[in-house]
């Protein structure tokens, strides 16, 4: 049988982006014209501060005074366990080199970018765990120098634990910049910055989403990213209850996070219907009225025939978390595709991912993750190639070079090889035509 619908969604995330482009590029060409006067007036206008905009050590130091130990242990103990995995992740990239002919040696070289910008949201969410999985990958990576912007509030300034974090994982800049003036502030180097930005990490609201996007090309950035979303695939041995909380803790992200239940099983399916609506009625008043939007607008709930339809619905999906709560879980692994971070079994879930246990939380969504994976150490790694060659080494790729380059119409490439065979073999006849 087709896959059936048990809920539709009402809404997509695409019908219901909001233009925001003209808005952000306009207020990206007030700074770069204006630089960091035009930041601070846009931070009184937008972050409603007009406090210190760039920490001093000693206030990261009273930062780090407010929290309670037991979450500083929390803290630490989140960010070894995310340096850990970065560093693994870091080993899997190794430089080389091959002799491809006789006498010609190319090789690979990783190389981190110097710099690199995270944005680490804090407006109705304090975001603890971006500073974690951005500063910390950006230092794993060994990037130069590292800068953290994170929205104030009006009064206070930038939330303690995200400053305490994103000092103990290796910031060395932290400023009080939230939106598009702190990502225009990074990528063009304000506030002391030794340099322009070489790339931008971390989440953030539309409007930081939109600024990345148009600085893209100029900077590196991550991803381009939409609202979270995330897919839960489930049998008949699945917790309806454990299913329904998973769902209802994405759905709280934002009023337009879809959350998407896919199952082989009706009975699994019709009960988390009815336990989701209770979830999110115990949720604080914010969190319970994102929930509710989501669920109402965005969710879906899909009845399939049998577990390869499943996990060809998932992989369509391609979302940014999927979850398997289901036997037989090492056919999932080798089976699914499309994902942006996997979590298998009922044992893991995704909150653990967003938090503390490793893994980076920064990931595709919109389905990007048909064609990328998340932020990782790579990310700020340049993989970049050389090469070098003994004259003899490369007298047949020079001849190679030439008649390609002429067949082409490249007659310039092509007299580049020329030039070198008639110094080093000036004595031989070499046919050099695209006809050769």
């Amino acid at each position: 049988m087709s896959c059936e619908y048990l809920k539709k969604a009402r809404k997509t995330s695409v019908s219901d982006a909001p233009d925001v482009r003209e808005t952000v590029q306009n207020i990206l060409d007030e700074i770069e014209q204006g630089g960091e006067t035009a930041a601070r007036a846009l931070a009184a206008r937008f972050d409603k501060y007009e406090g210190n905009l760039v920490l001093t050590p000693e206030e990261i130091a009273a930062a780090a005074a407010n929290i309670p130990q037991k979450l500083k242990d929390d803290i630490r103990f989140a960010h070894d366990n995310v340096r850990r995995f970065a560093e693994a992740q870091k080993a899997t990239l190794t430089d080389f080199e091959i002799e491809v002919v006789p006498g010609l040696i190319a090789g690979q070289k990783s190389i981190p970018c110097r710099v690199a910008g995270c944005y680490v949201p804090g407006g109705r969410y304090s975001h603890v765990a971006s500073a974690i999985m951005t500063v910390t990958t950006a230092k794993v990576a060994g990037c130069e120098y590292i800068s953290v912007c994170s929205p104030p509030r009006p009064d206070t300034g930038v939330n303690d634990a995200i400053i305490y974090t994103a000092d103990l994982c290796g910031a060395d800049m932290i400023m009080a910049l939230g939106g598009v003036q702190g990502v225009a502030s990074m990528a063009f180097g304000l506030f002391g910055l030794p340099q322009p930005a070489d790339i931008l990490v971390g989440p953030g609201n539309q409007f930081v989403a939109e600024a990345k996007r148009i600085l893209f090309g100029r900077v590196g950035i991550d991803m381009f990213a939409g609202p979270t979303d995330s897919l839960i695939l489930a049998d008949r041995s699945a917790d309806p209850e454990i299913v329904a909380a998973d769902l209802v803790g994405q759905a709280e992200h934002g009023y337009n996070s879809p959350v998407w239940l896919v199952t082989d099983d009706r009975a699994l399916a019709e009960r988390v219907m009815e336990c989701v609506p209770p979830h999110i009625e115990t949720l604080p008043d914010l969190n319970r009225e994102s929930a509710q939007a989501a669920w109402r607008d965005y969710a879906e709930v899909i009845l399939c025939s049998n577990r390869e339809e499943m996990a060809a619905t998932a992989d369509n999906y391609a979302p940014e978390h999927l979850t398997v709560q289901a036997n037989d879980l090492d056919w999932w692994l080798g089976r699914l595709k499309c994902y942006g971070s996997l979590f298998l079994g009922e044992e893991t879930t995704v909150a653990y991912g967003d938090k503390a246990s490793g893994p980076n939380h920064v990931l595709p969504t919109s389905g990007a993750a048909r064609y990328t994976g998340g932020l990782s150490v790579h990310k700020y790694m340049k993989v970049v190639t050389w090469q070098r060659a003994t004259r003899d080494g490369a007298k047949r790729v020079a001849e190679a070079s030439a008649r390609i380059s002429r067949l082409e119409g490249m007659e310039g490439h092509a007299r580049t090889s020329d030039i070198r065979l008639q110094k080093y073999y000036p004595h031989e006849t070499f046919d050099l035509s695209a006809n050769g």
